[in-house]
């Protein structure tokens, strides 16, 4: 396969305009489109949206290559386009960018047409490339260029694999691995500008590709142990294991197309931190977080593992409610008919692993893998509520919720505190710090601290649900406003989880209360994508034909709880958007709590309509917010022209 085989001439526009990124952004996905390579255009351009927000594609020096793996591509393609303007593309130099390339690839194990992307992108390392694809009138032009680049770079990939078979070149200097979320591009042009630059400092560079396709390149044990050092430039995680004495430095995908000379030297002149046998290095001292934004990452990788429990757990346990409706009201209500009890089982089984997996993730994004057992245990602790009262014959004080998320943090720094005090130790004992001393003092300090905290954890665990079932229901409608508004603020960024992991732990603590809350979380949680929907049907003149077009999807994103549907609409025009979403949200979050409807599962939107309280009034919430929120938004925007429109006068 061949470049020319993924681009087509319908597919390149040479010498237009754009008036920013989200621009580009359109006129690029609508030349897929017009290429035939989407099924679905609306979910495509929520996949490019959301690998923008990872971190930008934008390569510097001009070049930006939008990307996205998704089942929303029909069939593997490119798209070209130049601006000789240039546009503000977010680019690591600051520059405007001009020449862009979009890839569409589907998500399926038939992954030939990446190794094909990540030659293209290999390519626009190569500055005369760049400088005739830029120069290039017509797109046939355009495609003469890329056929001969092609061409030059093939011979030269032989030629290498030839040279590598023989072994002429020996061990390599230095090695490195790349890797970013999606493994189509900036894999594969972070190790090209590794490999190039350390040539041209007369060194040998070996870079393993961890993209899509899988990993290629793949570094052999003797490389490893010949090799001076380890360059890790990836955005996602990489495991460590195999580079134990070994200098390692870790920095983003970026640095390693941007900074490759810098990133070199770091290994010659000894400044990466030496991997030691627990698997811990430390990260490019440049790329430090604020503490705001570590404890944030910590808790959402206990939050995103935690989830799946939550929500599978969850729904089964509300349908062994439904199936229970006999019993309702009787102390085991949902056990009684054999079928419910069997639902129930399952959903309690899945259910009781939510605190431990959500602190035993939470230490391990601290203390890596040394960290998830000490995590696991103290949430296990929080669980069962053991403390000293307990073995003195008291009742167990379960610390819940916070006392799981205080297991995970502690936890995690107990680990990085044993870590530390144990590198004092000979270097006879390395090998059994992670198989025996981390483990077992790691799991006897934390279960001495849950011992003790829980009982503090218990008391306010308490007096959150006392202060909840005494809420009035004014205050109740003021509190579903709010989590319900918070839902619309960023749909799946920070707010939006806070929201709904307030919502999960009210719900865990088993109150009607606790219930009324996930119905407002889940009700707000839905508006936003029916908002957009609404406002594409009904006011038609304020969108365009693709808004239109995608906005059907809207509705059944809104209906299953996925409040991103709107991602793309908010991101294009987050003025009149996210507050139009915010203000039809909290709405129908009051209302919700003042209809006292109730939710005993933690997801599924209309889905599960039968087992929500009051089912009636809760669908009058969602309508009357959804409605709201569509009039505000179609009110703030402006109609746009026939033209514009694609709609008749």
């Amino acid at each position: 396969m061949k470049i020319r085989d993924l681009l087509k001439v319908q597919g390149i526009r040479l010498g237009g305009q754009a008036s920013g990124k989200m621009d580009v952004i359109d006129q690029m996905v609508a030349l897929q489109d017009a290429s035939g390579n989407i099924a679905d255009v609306a979910k495509y351009k929520k996949a490019i949206l959301a690998r923008e927000e990872e971190s930008t594609t934008a390569m510097g020096e001009g070049i930006a290559i939008p990307h996205a793996k998704t089942d929303a591509v029909r069939r593997p393609g490119l798209a070209a386009m130049t601006v000789p303007g240039g546009v503000d593309y977010d680019s690591p130099d600051g520059e405007p960018s001009d020449l862009f390339f979009m890839i569409a690839a589907p998500d399926s194990k038939e992954n030939v047409h990446l190794e094909v992307l990540s030659r293209l992108a290999t390519m626009l390392m190569d500055e005369q490339f760049v400088e005739d694809l830029r120069a290039a009138k017509t797109p046939e032009e355009f495609l003469a260029v890329i056929d001969r680049a092609e061409a030059d770079k093939v011979a030269e990939e032989e030629k290498k694999a030839e040279a590598a078979a023989s072994g002429a070149n020996g061990l390599p200097d230095i090695l490195a691995i790349t890797a970013c979320p999606t493994g189509i591009a900036h894999t594969y042009m972070a190790a090209e500008n590794l490999e190039k630059k350390a040539k041209e400092m007369g060194l040998t560079l070996k870079a393993e590709t961890q993209g899509s396709v899988g990993a290629k390149n793949v570094l052999t044990a003797e490389e490893i142990a010949h090799a001076k050092g380890i360059i890790i430039a990836a955005d996602k995680t990489i495991d460590l294991g195999r580079f134990a004495g070994k200098q390692v430095y870790q920095c983003s995908v970026s640095k390693g197309i941007n900074e490759p000379e810098n990133l070199i030297n770091k290994i010659l002149n000894n400044e990466a931190p030496v991997l030691d046998g627990t698997v811990r290095v430390s990260a490019d001292a440049g790329e430090k977080e604020s503490v705001g934004h570590t404890i944030y990452k910590n808790l959402m990788n206990g939050v995103s593992h935690m989830l799946p429990f939550v929500v599978g757990g969850g729904i089964l346990i509300a349908i062994a409610f439904l199936l229970d409706g006999a019993a309702a009201g009787q102390p085991d209500f949902g056990s009684h008919a054999p079928i419910a009890h069997f639902f129930k089982s399952i959903g309690d089984t899945a259910f009781g692993f939510m605190l431990p997996i959500l602190a035993g993730y939470i230490a391990m994004s601290i203390a890596d893998r040394p960290g998830l057992a000490v995590g696991f245990v103290g949430g296990s602790l929080a669980n069962l509520g053991y403390s000293w009262g307990w073995l003195s014959g008291g009742a167990a004080v379960g610390g819940g919720f916070l006392g799981a998320l205080a297991a995970g943090f502690i936890g995690g720094y107990l680990t990085k505190g044993l870590e530390k005090a144990c590198d004092a130790l000979p270097d006879s004992l390395e090998g059994i710090k992670p198989v025996l001393l981390y483990p077992l003092l790691g799991i006897l300090g934390i279960g001495l601290v849950m011992f003790t905290i829980n009982p503090v954890f218990a008391a306010i665990n308490t007096a959150m649900t006392s202060f909840l079932e005494g809420m009035g229901t004014s205050n109740l409608v003021l509190l579903g406003a709010v989590v319900g508004g918070m839902m619309s603020i960023d749909m799946g960024g920070p707010f939006n989880k806070a929201s709904y992991v307030f919502g999960t732990a009210m719900l865990a603590a088993g109150t009607e209360a606790g219930q009324t809350i996930m119905a407002s979380v889940m009700v707000g949680g839905m508006v936003p994508p029916l908002v957009i929907a609404l406002s594409t049907l009904i006011f038609k003149n304020r969108w365009s034909a693709n808004d239109r077009k995608a906005g059907v999807v809207n509705w059944i994103m809104g209906l299953s709880f996925i409040s991103e549907g709107a991602i793309p609409y908010a991101a294009a025009d987050p003025g009149r958007v996210i507050p139009s979403c915010i203000i039809g949200s909290a709405v129908a979050g009051a209302l919700s709590a003042a209809f006292h409807c109730t939710s005993p599962a933690p997801h599924g939107g209309f889905w599960v309509i039968a087992i929500i309280g009051n089912p009636a009034m809760y669908f009058v919430a969602l309508a009357v917010g959804s409605i709201v929120g569509c009039l505000i938004l179609s009110m703030l925007k402006k109609p746009l022209s026939a033209e514009e429109s694609g709609l008749s006068r």
